[in-house]
């Protein structure tokens, strides 16, 4: 819908109901807010509301839905696919309620549904308290976390969405309601993996935990040596204690001081270690990958939020991205995988990673709509480039590295991990049984299926 087609009424009545602003192209800010972090979208919304409370939020949602406006749902506007934005429709934008409240003695942190990694790391931090976060800083926490929240301390802590207490919702009626285990729990049991299907979050509780000593180490070697390292890395991290994370990765050198000139602006593989104790342990811990000779390192202590940001991507760059959720890792599946770094666009951000599950992930005796948690590996192409010549380039180095995993695929995705791939690929994030259950929550909460720029889940 074009802004001229929205009763000017209808917006300076919207206008009044907001302490936030409602911005249309005609306001000055209209391309900054409307920017996201992904440069290959450009959309162009009808109106914007930066939505500053619940009721706010629930305002916007009477609006969009009165002036029959599309609704998009931005939080911290990660979505590859550009889901937090849409063409001539509705944007309520999450992004002034951000706030963070933590509670030392209960060891929880009341967060604004608009929040970002950041907000959060950097609460927590002063307490020596966190919860598993996303990896990278810029994060919008509630997409996040309903989608469920795989991050460095997963092992450890578990998912993000295992570790929420509540939610606080704005449902397509514009109802405001609560969900934990005890209200609503069909609809809690949803938002562990369903993500923004049943309404807008406007807040949520997370659990925290103790986290006092947190150490890295990040090894750098020429492409080449891959496929010598990753087995140790494998075989380390199938014996390794929860405290153990991090990924293997392929990337481009980076001109930061720690790296050999001879390794800048070429394609290196790399191994992130993350410790939840102190540097002495984890130097123990890591002991077979620190005797291979690696030819660039960080090893320290650092605050976890630190940690959070090591390596965000700046936002206007080109993405795309995908995953596949491995039941093993055997020689053949590294040497394809160590392999198909060699297309990879370089120099560029892209990354070619594949994490370790296990350990906590494994042990969750819940029944939340997440079935790759049982999964050994998560093997996440991450292609970034500037360049639009690169467009197909980028997409179809990803489409390769599934398809050369598939073999080992347990067909199972994380929907955090990835953009637009059809319907099959949604019901495979939750399994047919969860998604069928799903769907019975969405016709209660949304039976028009109004939040549906999202992992969509059609009302039963």
């Amino acid at each position: 819908m074009a802004p001229q087609d929205i009763a000017v009424r209808a917006l300076e009545e919207l206008r009044e109901a907001l302490a936030g602003d409602a911005i249309t192209p005609r306001d000055a800010g209209y391309d900054e807010a409307r920017s996201i972090f992904n440069a290959m979208i450009d959309r162009r919304p009808a109106v914007i509301a930066q939505c500053e409370s619940a009721a706010d939020v629930a305002a916007a949602v009477h609006f969009g839905r009165e002036q029959e406006l599309e609704v998009a749902v931005r939080g911290g506007g990660h979505s590859v696919a550009g889901l937090a934005v849409n063409d001539g429709g509705l944007v309520i934008d999450l992004r002034r309620m951000h706030a963070v409240t933590v509670d030392p003695e209960a060891r929880t942190a009341r967060v604004g549904g608009g929040a970002t990694m950041s907000h959060l790391d950097r609460a927590t931090q002063p307490f020596s308290l966190a919860t598993t976060g996303g990896r990278a800083s810029t994060t919008g926490l509630g997409g996040f976390t309903l989608g469920g929240g795989s991050g460095w301390l997963e092992r450890k802590f578990g998912l993000a969405c295992d570790n929420l207490v509540s939610v606080d919702l704005v449902t397509a009626d514009g109802t405001q309601v609560r969900a934990s285990a005890d209200e609503n729990p069909e609809l809690f049991w949803a938002l562990h993996g369903g993500g923004g299907n049943f309404g807008v979050a406007t807040s949520m509780t997370l659990r925290l935990h103790p986290l006092p000593h947190l150490a890295i180490a990040l090894l750098l070697w020429p492409a080449e040596r891959g496929p010598a390292v990753l087995p140790v890395y494998r075989d380390l991290l199938a014996a390794a204690p929860d405290d153990v994370g991090g990924g293997f990765l392929y990337l481009t050198g980076s001109p930061d001081d720690f790296v050999p000139e001879h390794l800048v602006g070429r394609a290196v593989c790399a191994v992130l270690i993350t410790f939840t104790g102190t540097e002495p342990a984890m130097r123990r811990a890591a002991a077979p990958l620190l005797d291979l000779g690696h030819e660039a390192e960080v090893i320290t202590e650092m605050p976890y939020a630190d940690l959070q940001c090591m390596l965000d991507d700046p936002p206007g760059l080109r993405n795309y991205w995908s995953a596949e959720y491995l039941d093993a890792l055997p020689d053949e599946a590294v040497d394809v995988f160590c392999a198909r770094a060699e297309t990879m666009i370089v120099p560029s951000n892209s990354q070619h990673i594949i994490f370790p599950m296990g350990g906590a992930l494994g042990r969750d005796d819940s029944d939340y709509p997440l079935p790759w948690r049982d999964a050994q590996w998560a093997v996440h192409p991450f292609a970034i480039w500037s360049d639009p010549a690169d467009d197909e380039r980028g997409r179809q180095w990803v489409r390769d590295v599934r398809t050369d995993v598939d073999p080992w695929s347990l067909g199972m995705v994380y929907l955090n991990f990835i953009g637009s791939e059809g319907d099959e690929r949604v019901i495979a994030g939750f399994g047919a049984h969860n998604y069928r259950r799903l769907a019975e929550v969405k016709a209660q909460y949304d039976p028009d299926n109004v939040f549906r720029l999202n992992h969509n889940i059609k009302p039963a």
